[in-house]
């Protein structure tokens, strides 16, 4: 599945939260000089620019299905080998890679065994793979709020609960189905900041991501009664967000 969103409007909320989110994410993975990373579905590049700074710019690899992003991590990250292409079909040989990580994709992905096989595919062996997805099963997503807000006012509102990894131990069901080994499970947690509400509502109105195309979808009085309810919830301004991630880091067993 490809998000077609421009870059500059997916910055403005999720990349809030992504930023932060990549080097939590690196931290757990643990790349490390020497190394070569893949980045899969890179997006406009939060995580591939932490990787860059860990192994070094020609030591890192990316990968999006959406051409936007593609031209946004090549324009952020000069150098660094951005191609177009999905999880499922990564145009890598086998054992090319040290480590293969997949920030806020899996759940994402057509078929997340499929994708996280072909991680496993062009990661060598001992190598690790590596995802995180956020915990909107839990309502700890950076969109929770949006969501029990709108479910307040339409209970048939479709949230994000049910996406693949979104739950607790599902990441770690995916990567065990996908043949991985030593499957370590974790849970990573962002704060982040906003001076004011229209800073946090403002990039929903742009049609980013499903949230955005929610807001997008409305008829105006239900879209202020929504932002109405938001406002109340989020609170005084300025207010601190926080959002949590599950994550799993596992190894390319041998054959």
């Amino acid at each position: 599945m490809s998000i077609e969103n421009p870059a500059t409007a997916y910055g403005l909320f999720t990349g809030r939260f992504s930023e932060p989110l990549a080097q939590e994410f690196a931290d757990f993975v643990g790349p490390t000089p020497g190394q070569r990373v893949l980045d899969v579905g890179c997006g406009p590049g939060a995580l591939t620019q932490v990787l860059v700074a860990a192994v070094g710019r020609s030591a890192v690899y990316a990968v999006d299905p959406s051409e936007a992003f593609v031209d946004a991590a090549r324009a952020r990250l000069p150098g660094v080998d951005v191609r177009r292409a999905a999880a499922e079909d990564l145009p890598y040989a086998e054992d090319t890679f040290d480590v293969a990580l997949a920030q806020l994709v899996v759940h994402f992905m057509a078929d997340p065994v499929a994708g996280l096989t072909e991680m496993a595919r062009v990661t060598k062996t001992d190598g690790v793979v590596a995802a995180c997805v956020w915990d909107n099963g839990g309502g700890c997503g950076p969109l929770s709020p949006l969501w029990r807000a709108a479910q307040e006012i339409d209970p048939t509102a479709s949230d994000e609960s049910g996406a693949a990894g979104a739950r607790e131990g599902q990441l770690a069901e995916l990567a065990r189905a996908a043949g991985l080994a030593q499957v370590r499970p974790a849970r990573l947690t962002v704060d982040v900041s906003f001076e004011t509400f229209q800073q946090w509502w403002e990039p929903l109105t742009l049609g980013v991501g499903s949230g955005g195309a929610y807001v997008q979808g409305l008829d105006e009085p239900t879209r202020q009664a929504l932002r109405d309810r938001l406002e109340r919830a989020l609170g005084p301004v300025p207010f601190i967000a926080s959002a949590s991630a599950w994550c799993v880091r596992a190894v390319v067993a041998g054959s």
